[in-house]
């Protein structure tokens, strides 16, 4: 049974946290799909409030302290990223800006991502397309085509399998299961198996 690693990325600031309430939601229907399809999935949960001086420590020093660091490459090894924030001033939190600072672009080549936010109105939904989407778009990821808001309206029925929330998810999650099926681009690939030179000898004189 192949597996599947996604590491969910929440940039809520409060306990508890909407955005993390949304990122657990994704996350759990993502992980549904896929072992529909007989994948064995993992999931990670990051809250960036978590290393927040980790990462402004980073900054400054160059340098991903020890815990900052184990998230960093669980990030790399993933194959798949639900990145989820809280909106500020029409964009995504500075917070989360940061942590995805201190990556290396380059890791998050080919990823499958689904993007979340979580904002007051819904007049901050448009930060899907045009703030977030943007960015990983630079990143070179392969981003879901459904990234889901969730205002506080949502939130009363969002229990409701039929509610508008849940239908968006759903959607979204099927969409980053369909991505993470089958050959993952740049995955790393298991190294081949050395053969005892008698063996490899024995196996050119047999061909003759």
């Amino acid at each position: 049974m192949e597996t599947r690693r996604i590491t969910v990325l929440s940039a809520g600031l409060g306990v508890p946290s909407s955005s993390r309430l949304l990122a657990d939601q994704l996350a759990a229907a993502a992980k549904g799909r896929l072992e529909r399809e007989g994948y064995a999935v993992t999931v990670d949960v990051v809250e960036l409030r978590d290393l927040a001086v980790d990462i402004a420590n980073n900054f400054v020093t160059g340098y991903a302290g020890p815990r900052l660091a184990d998230v960093i490459a669980g990030v790399e090894a993933s194959e798949g990223l639900i990145a989820v924030t809280p909106v500020f001033s029409a964009s995504y939190s500075g917070l989360f800006k940061s942590f995805i600072d201190v990556l290396d672009p380059k890791s998050l080549e080919g990823k499958a991502v689904l993007l979340g936010a979580t904002g007051g109105t819904d007049r901050h939904q448009m930060v899907l397309d045009y703030a977030m989407r943007p960015l990983f778009s630079y990143l070179r990821t392969r981003t879901a085509a459904t990234g889901v808001f969730a205002g506080p309206q949502d939130w009363g029925t969002a229990g409701d399998g039929g509610s508008p929330l849940s239908s968006r998810i759903e959607r979204a999650a099927g969409e980053l299961a369909a991505l993470l099926q089958g050959p993952q681009p740049g995955r790393r690939q298991e190294p081949a198996a050395s053969l005892p030179f008698e063996q490899l000898l024995a196996g050119i004189s047999g061909g003759h």
